[in-house]
This record gives structure tokens, sequence and C-alpha cells, in this order.
């Protein structure tokens, strides 16, 4: 696997890879990755070509996907966490 490119956006690291006639795009926010793989065709056989299918639309559609990773996330650790309880100081006077 190669990287062949990336595509510039102000909140998250988007990058292109080339392997095995296949083209994939990973997306990452933070500790979350998102990964779409296209088969390589004459329509889709290089960035430009990914650069246009990765719209303002499916980006916006991934940072939704991303947010939904994240929420689901914190609710599966406050399940399995138990609640923190603060520790009492004692009264300095």
């Amino acid at each position: 696997m190669r990287i062949i490119g990336y595509i510039e956006h102000p909140n998250l690291k988007i990058t292109v890879f080339k392997m095995n006639n296949r083209l994939s795009v990973k997306f990452e926010s933070g500790l979350y990755e998102e990964t779409y793989k296209f088969r390589e065709s004459e329509n889709i056989s290089s960035i430009e070509h990914i650069q246009k299918i990765v719209d303002a639309e499916f980006i916006a559609d991934v940072e939704a996907h991303l947010t939904k990773m994240h929420q689901s996330k914190i609710a599966a650790l406050s399940r399995y966490l138990p609640p923190v309880e603060e520790d009492e100081f004692e009264e300095i006077i």
C-alpha cells in the first residue's frame, strides 16, 4: 500500500492510498478513523478522481459518522466504568 496523496480539510486528515487495483480513502479525526475503498476502473484511477468523489456532502456524512462513533464510545465507557465519586477533603480552617 502506498500513499498517493492527501485531501486538504480543516478538521480531518484525509489520506488516499493505492494497493492491488484499489484506492482507499482514510479519514482521521482524533482517536477515530473511517476508511472507504474503491475498485480501480477507468472512472476511478487517480487522486483527482477521488477528490471529485470526496465532495462536501461526502465529508459531511463522514463527520457525522465520526461524531456518532465518539458518542457510541462514550456511552459504552459510561456503562462499563463505575461513576467517579469526588473525594471529600477535610475542612481546613
